[in-house]
Formats: C-alpha cells, sequence, structure tokens
C-alpha cells in the first residue's frame, strides 16, 4: 500500500494540545474514486459512446464560479487517470488558499470520452470538499481576534469523515476527535449511566488514562462536579451567550472550555467572543455549501 497520503493544514491550530489523524492513504483515495465512477457509470457512459469517436483526444478545464477555498484536487486526478491511464493533469489551484471566482483549478488532457465519463464525479468530490474548506476559512475568519478556535465535529458523511475533517483543516481550522476511539468525550447518557460525573470521569481515567478526556456540562452544578473530578476541558453545551460568559467566569482558567450547539456562520463571533477556549460547529461538514465549478471541455486536433 502506498504511503502517500492527502496532508492537512500544517498552519491549523491543534485541539488541546493534540493532533488528529486525518490523512488518507492514497490507496484509500483510488479505492474511494473506483466506486464513485462504478456508481455513475455502470456499464458504460451511453452518451458519450454514442456522440463521441473513439480517438478523440481533448482538454479539459476546471475553473471556479464562486471565490473560496480548494480542497480535493488529487481525488479530481485520481477520477481522470482512473479513466484514462495516459491522461495528463496539472493542479493549477493551490490547496488551502483564498481564490476569487473564475481562476482556473485544474487541466486535464487525454481521451476525450474519458473525461467527460470522470466529468461529474471528479466535481462532486472537489464541489463538496471545497464547499467544506470554503465555509471553514469564513467561520476561522469570523473568529479571528477573539481567542477562540473553531474545531469541527463527528457531524460528518459516513465513510468521508477523514476527508471533510482534512477539509475543514484546509480551511484553517482544527479537527475534534476523529471517532470514538481517539478520545473520551462524556455525554450527559454516559454520566448518568456511569452513576454520576465524578465516576464517570473516575472510571474513564482509570480504563484510558492516555486518551485526552472532555466532560459535557449543562450548568453550572455540572461545571463544578466536573472540575472536582480533576476534567480539564469541559464541553459547554447549548449555553446562551450570557451562560457561556458566567461559565467562563466561574471557571476562571482552571479548565479549557469549548462551546458548541446550534453554533451559525451568523452567531459565531459573539460565541467566540464569550471567552470559551474553543467553539465547534457540526456545520462545517453537515451543511457546508458546495463550491460552483464547472468544467469545459474541448478537442484536440
Amino acid at each position: 500500500m502506498s504511503s502517500t497520503a492527502i496532508s492537512t493544514a500544517s498552519s491549523a491550530p491543534t485541539f488541546s494540545g493534540r493532533v488528529a489523524s486525518t490523512a488518507v492513504l492514497r490507496q484509500e483515495l483510488s479505492e474511494l474514486v473506483q466506486r464513485a465512477l462504478a456508481e455513475d457509470l455502470g456499464d458504460g457512459d451511453v452518451t458519450s459512446e454514442a456522440t463521441v469517436p473513439a480517438a478523440t483526444r481533448a482538454r479539459a478545464v476546471i475553473t471556479q464560479k464562486q471565490a473560496g477555498v480548494i480542497y480535493g484536487l488529487e481525488l479530481a486526478e485520481l477520477v481522470f487517470t482512473a479513466l484514462d491511464g495516459g491522461a495528463a493533469v496539472e493542479r493549477v489551484a493551490v490547496e488551502g488558499e483564498w481564490r476569487e471566482a473564475g481562476e482556473v483549478v485544474l487541466v486535464a488532457s487525454g481521451r476525450a470520452r474519458a473525461l467527460l465519463a470522470g466529468e461529474r464525479t471528479a466535481l462532486n468530490f472537489l464541489a463538496h470538499l471545497s464547499g467544506i474548506a470554503t465555509l471553514t476559512a469564513r467561520c476561522v475568519s469570523e473568529l479571528e481576534g477573539t481567542g477562540a478556535t473553531l474545531l469541527d465535529t463527528r457531524k460528518t458523511t459516513p465513510g468521508l469523515r477523514r476527508l471533510e475533517k482534512a477539509a475543514v483543516r484546509a480551511g484553517g481550522a482544527s479537527n475534534h476527535r476523529v471517532g470514538l476511539y481517539d478520545a473520551i468525550l462524556l455525554k450527559e447518557n454516559h454520566i448518568a449511566i456511569a452513576g454520576g460525573i465524578g465516576a464517570a470521569v473516575a472510571a474513564a481515567r482509570e480504563q484510558a488514562p492516555a486518551l485526552g478526556l472532555e466532560v459535557e456540562v449543562r450548568d453550572s452544578d455540572e461545571i463544578e462536579q466536573s472540575l472536582a473530578a480533576g476534567a480539564s476541558l469541559l464541553l459547554l453545551d447549548n449555553m446562551t451567550l450570557a451562560e457561556l460568559r458566567a461559565a467562563v467566569a466561574q471557571v476562571a482558567g482552571r479548565a479549557e472550555l469549548e462551546a458548541s450547539g446550534g453554533v451559525t456562520l451568523e452567531t459565531l463571533r459573539a460565541v467566540g467572543g464569550t471567552g470559551v477556549d474553543f467553539v465547534s460547529m457540526g456545520a462545517l461538514t453537515h451543511s457546508a455549501p458546495a463550491l460552483d465549478l464547472s468544467l469545459i471541455v474541448e478537442a484536440l486536433p
């Protein structure tokens, strides 16, 4: 298996001193592309086979129709080379950088039928992941100057989590835990079953002392219980701005604080301005609009 992987933006901050692994091996990307192409092509592209001579060669140009951050170029490249092993692909855009509408993203040359067959799959990957990176970049800009770091969540497309989280990092934010396996987050159901916050924290520390641990809290009493149990990171769940400010004052630096629940682009700056250390947004991955891209194919002589 190749060790080549889609990388994450190195400039993005870490979450509470740790870096979640969102790297995706090239072999995994190839398998994802193959599944996507099989879904779209089935027995073949009947339209192109009926109208485009097999020997025709062409050049395809992908262009941004909206300003934003591009991410997912390796997937687009793999789409075209999977369909035409001799295709030449040039990445024009630099991933993770804000670019204006009208700029060229990628140029591919090869068999016309292959370029046409890969058009939608390549654009689907690019538009979706670039949409996440773009919304993330907008949100990071909103938080600038507040001192808060933007985090994503596990509200991702099944099977695409690491790619979507990598797109978040390309947009300049930081990843929360990747899954249920790499950090402990004690939520109300865990706490209730364990017999309270103190019991849940103690059990988690005994079972997995090396993992980061966070406790979800809903009011000042749960905050005090968590601090007494030794929790160093608290998730302030669905609190109002006034409640967030009160929680910051109550904790007074004894733990790091994450605000979560219903945060939008419009409310983000106010939430970050309450003094919390982190703000998490499920919308980064579950509601990011696709970035508008176009692909134009021209026949070559």
